[in-house]
């Protein structure tokens, strides 16, 4: 846990707005540094994902390990391919774009796709009158009150973890991403998308399994997607499933004050803030998005006042799990128990 110690919040809880302003000059990446993080990230997964299969090869089971740090490479390739979603990675659309498709392939991600679904997100984070789209489904306790007790069971599956970080991933990256789920109508893009990622995708494990066989490349490759997935969801979800994350409706939701604040900064360790591409400081990352991920640190380092917003560290991120209803009255994400508190039956 990180020991930092920093300015509270309110101070700059009035001004969400000028900060955009403030950001624009973080926006502009450095060409070389792009280059070198794409190279210190494709080299070691592809470093470590060869070690599992020559263990696994010559029956050296222990080697096998590999596959846990080549997951984690593989999670810090989708943060690249995140910011290619962004335009913030080389902030040149051509050479972002084909960059966020090739990792896709191996992220089982179709690019185009997913860059429409969390855009959505991004212009709609902390709207409740706009949810449904790239995000998880959160629901009031008078939504949740509202429903029939089969839906309400359905509910509290949905959000348990074992399904929310164990099911979840493989029915996402297995599943749900080979057809445009919520865009089936959303024009060619969508479909063009999905369907040439699932066309490279059986290339690549046509290759791959005519080289080194398909249940060797299974056995490595599909461990690695499931646990960089699982990463993956759990970062996405304490990024805005906090205790004190920021959701209106209406006239009183403003963009900036939605991005900042509904958003966390999750203070992970410096190894982990590293392997991540600094996504836990997501706050300024909805406030301006251009930034590219290795530039995020420069704002926090520029402006500490920042870093006060939303923080939560290792430790307080596992309590968020048990956030699952959003109370309007307090105006803060509560846990199943504290809604029976309130007077919600289970």
């Amino acid at each position: 846990m990180n020991a930092h110690i920093y300015p509270p919040a309110p101070l700059v809880e009035e001004n969400a707005g000028a900060w955009l302003k403030t950001l624009a000059k973080y926006r502009q990446p450095r060409i070389g540094r792009s280059v070198f993080e794409l190279l210190v990230t494709v080299i070691p997964f592809a470093g470590f994902w060869a070690i599992a299969y020559f263990s696994l090869a010559h029956g050296f089971w222990f080697g096998l390990i590999a596959i846990i740090p080549a997951a984690a490479f593989l999670l810090r390739l989708f943060m690249i391919q995140h910011d290619c979603g962004h335009g913030s990675f080389f902030a040149r659309r051509r050479l972002d774009d084909w960059t966020g498709r090739a990792i896709g392939v191996l992220t089982l991600t179709p690019y185009d796709y997913w860059r429409r679904a969390h855009a959505a997100h991004h212009a709609s984070a902390g709207n409740l009158d706009e949810r449904g789209v790239g995000d998880i489904t959160t629901l009031t306790i008078s939504e949740y009150r509202a429903l029939s007790p089969m839906k309400r069971l359905g509910y509290r599956v949905y959000r348990h973890p074992l399904v929310m970080f164990g099911i979840g991933p493989a029915w996402l990256f297995l599943f749900k991403q080979r057809l445009p789920f919520g865009m089936m109508n959303g024009g060619a893009l969508p479909w063009i998308s999905t369907m040439a990622t699932n066309v490279a995708i059986v290339m690549c494990a046509a290759l791959m399994a005519w080289t080194i066989g398909l249940l060797p490349f299974l056995l490595i490759h599909l461990p690695i997607v499931l646990l960089s997935g699982a990463a993956g969801i759990w970062l996405f979800y304490v990024q805005h499933q906090f205790e004190e994350t920021h959701w209106s409706a209406g006239e009183d939701w403003h963009f900036p004050q939605a991005a900042l604040h509904g958003a966390s900064h999750y203070d992970l360790p410096l190894v982990l803030r590293w392997l991540t591409g600094n996504i836990g400081i997501h706050h300024v990352h909805h406030l301006s998005s251009r930034i590219p991920y290795y530039r995020l640190p420069e704002v926090l380092r520029d402006h500490p006042q920042l870093a006060g917003i939303g923080r939560i560290t290792l430790w307080e991120s596992v309590k968020c799990v048990k956030l699952v209803l959003w109370d309007d009255t307090r105006r803060k994400l509560v846990s199943f128990h504290d809604a029976v508190n309130a007077g919600v039956r289970p």
